[in-house]
């Protein structure tokens, strides 16, 4: 799974917003300034996320975006899909051959697979909420590899075979 740079940012964003202490905000400028984004990307993204219900902003001197909802209660799944809508209808839209669309819209064998596969991101996904990203690389990469033991279904059947 290729993760964009929408994604990547915005959830990057919705994690400087989970860092703040109560009654903190941070502006358009200084979201921009701490991921290194442009002020215009900023916005974009924390449109999206504002109308989604994830952050609520507030206009004046003291303004700024803060999270709608607590942290444990957002998990990376919903907000992939906000910043990412058309994510498996786009992989048949993405043909590279010599034709105007793949000639294997109608009878795909590999779309199921792709598909599977992206219902087993989603999942693990759902796992994970904002509040787990909060803290250092290691403790959260602790926290991923339990959820990778915790969500072991598919092993290959010919395993160490050659």
């Amino acid at each position: 799974m290729k993760i964009s740079a929408q994604e990547e940012y915005g959830l990057r964003c919705l994690v400087q917003l989970a860092n703040l202490r109560e009654g903190e905000s941070l502006t358009l400028p200084q979201m921009a300034e701490l991921e290194g984004i442009s002020p215009a990307n900023a916005g974009k993204l924390m449109w999206l996320l504002n109308k989604a219900g994830f952050v609520h902003s507030t206009r004046g001197t003291k303004g700024g975006y803060v999270l709608a909802r607590p942290a444990n209660e957002i998990h990376l799944n919903e907000v992939i899909k906000v910043l990412d809508k058309e994510v498996l209808s786009k992989h048949c839209e993405s043909y590279t051959g010599i034709l105007e669309s793949c000639v294997h819209k109608g009878d795909c064998g590999i779309r199921p697979v792709i598909v599977g596969l992206h219902e087993i991101v989603e999942h693990a996904l759902s796992q994970i909420s904002l509040a787990q990203l909060v803290g250092t690389e290691s403790s959260v990469g602790e926290m991923f590899h339990q959820i990778r033991g915790i969500h072991r279904t598919i092993e290959p059947q010919n395993a160490g075979r050659n």
